[in-house]
């Protein structure tokens, strides 16, 4: 299918602050530009999350963390050329993002994607967009589009077409922290 119009939408909401629902790599997700605090508030309202609750961002490629953390354990590439199941980590030194993103001790949760339509858009947006799974927080995680919380639809300024009658349930992303010493930590499988 096409997504090139969803594409188009999509960037116009994010570059004006506002908040899309689309699907991901894992589960369907609430996104807004990763550098715009405004946007990531309107994301934890419309969860009905606390603030202080960080939250994960998706890039396209290697070069954008670089761009994002400082001095990343270049490692981690290899790793994660390696694993096949979607992975999020939580790297020390995040910068240039939203404040509001970052966690108290400087770290950030940041997933490749390989999605298609996922790493479209983030080539077109230029920046780094949240993805958080499209839920009112404490309540399960959607599946796929259907099980999606009607509150939520009704919160977003855009709703992405592309792939919403696919019934092939989604997965969370598996969770690592990088550690200084290139090992990992696995917080969730």
């Amino acid at each position: 299918m096409n997504f090139t119009e969803d594409v188009e939408k999509s960037l116009e909401v994010l570059q004006k602050g506002g908040v899309i629902l689309y699907p991901t790599d894992t589960v369907w997700g609430l996104g807004c530009d990763a550098t715009n605090m405004d946007a990531v508030k309107k994301i934890a309202r419309i969860k009905k999350r606390a603030e202080a609750k960080t939250m994960i961002i998706l890039m396209a490629e290697e070069r954008d963390i670089i761009k994002y953390v400082a001095a990343p354990d270049l490692s981690v590439f290899d790793y994660l050329q390696e694993v096949e199941k979607p992975t999020t980590v939580i790297y020390k030194g995040a910068m240039g993002v939203a404040p509001n993103l970052i966690a108290e001790d400087g770290s950030i949760a940041i997933r490749l994607v390989k999605d298609e339509f996922c790493r479209h858009l983030l080539k077109r947006l230029r920046k780094p967009l949240v993805s958080t799974s499209a839920n009112i927080s404490g309540e399960p995680a959607p599946l796929y589009f259907k099980r999606i919380d009607p509150s939520i639809l009704e919160s977003v300024d855009y709703v992405v077409q592309y792939r919403q009658n696919e019934e092939k349930p989604g997965q969370p992303s598996s969770l690592i922290q990088w550690n200084e010493d290139g090992g990992i930590t696995v917080l969730r499988k």
